[in-house]
């Protein structure tokens, strides 16, 4: 049964919904959305579905401009402050705390990770650098994580294809055909099912080797 809170920031109030694991939890996964989306996103429900009988409860986290109804995101600094806002109601629990999120919900993670003591990092569909222009990297976020990083990124993705990044101490995880959303198209060989099945899968592999 799902939970949420309301929890105050200095850039307004977030909010936390638990998708919490049956029995005896051994993490959280804490997940927030990206600049053009909220939690409904296909990715961030599945592992908010599949994760918690690996014993993770996920949290899936809703940016204050969201929660507010507004269209845009506001600036990096306004997000990550959100972040760090809403930190003490993630670690109430009293669990390693995976941070994460998709796009830009995943720099916000990679760049408080050390900041806020998560155990690691989750970063689904990271935008390396914006559609069509490469040469501004924002792979310096990813590299200075400084915690273990899991990358899930697709095949045809605009914002970065997995043979983009950089070499670094981080996993990755490429999803053949998947555009920024981790959609793909229905000529595929993979329906979208087994690919979002895939990713829980890798997920669960990786934060069981992890912990």
């Amino acid at each position: 049964m799902t939970e949420s809170e309301i929890v105050g920031t200095p850039a307004g109030d977030a909010r936390i919904t638990w998708h919490p694991a049956p029995g005896r939890a051994r993490l959280v996964l804490a997940l927030s959305h990206g600049a053009g989306g909220g939690v409904d996103a296909r990715d961030l429900r599945a592992l908010a579905a599949g994760m918690p009988a690996a014993g993770v409860s996920v949290a899936l986290v809703e940016q204050p401009w969201r929660v507010a109804g507004k269209k845009i995101a506001p600036a990096p600094k306004t997000l990550d402050t959100a972040w760090r806002g809403l930190w003490p109601a993630l670690a109430e629990k009293g669990l390693p705390i995976i941070a994460g999120g998709r796009s830009a919900g995943a720099r916000v993670a990679c760049r408080t990770a050390r900041e806020l003591g998560a155990r690691a990092v989750l970063a689904l569909s990271f935008p390396l650098h914006p559609p069509g222009r490469p040469e501004k990297s924002r792979a310096d976020e990813l590299l200075g994580a400084g915690v273990p990083v899991l990358v899930v990124q697709g095949g045809s993705d605009p914002f970065g294809r997995p043979e983009e990044f950089p070499d670094g101490a981080y996993e990755l995880i490429a999803v053949d055909a998947a555009d920024h959303a981790l959609s793909v198209p229905e000529r595929a060989a993979v329906t979208q099912r087994e690919v979002l099945g895939s990713v829980v899968d890798g997920v669960r592999r990786w934060i069981t080797a992890l912990v």
